[in-house]
């Protein structure tokens, strides 16, 4: 699987989802939940559908906060698989959280 260049992937964030941000190989966004258990539920919400779609994003937690970065380590870059985990957790979060 081929990355996508720079201009496809701003494009992509800036229709679909506008609140990741595109940084070099990768695109990331900060979660803030209520308190630690939410961020912890969102978490393992989002490492059952990454385990469904066996892509992994790269995160770290803070309490209430959840950073994740995306990117396609095999590819070198940004994806469609990258796009698509994006999405499903997206939908996650306003779902189980902000509804």
């Amino acid at each position: 699987m081929e990355p996508l260049n720079n201009n496809e992937v701003k494009q992509y964030l800036d229709i679909h989802l506008k609140n990741w941000s595109i940084d070099e190989k990768s695109i990331k966004r900060e979660f803030t939940f209520r308190n630690f258990v939410e961020a912890f539920a969102f978490m393992t919400a989002v490492g059952l559908e990454s385990e469904k779609a066996n892509h992994h994003p790269d995160w770290a937690n803070s309490y209430n906060k959840v950073n994740i970065s995306l990117s396609t380590h095999s590819a070198g870059g940004i994806t469609n698989n990258d796009l698509d985990l994006a999405a499903r957790i997206e939908t996650i979060y306003y779902n189980l959280f902000r509804s």
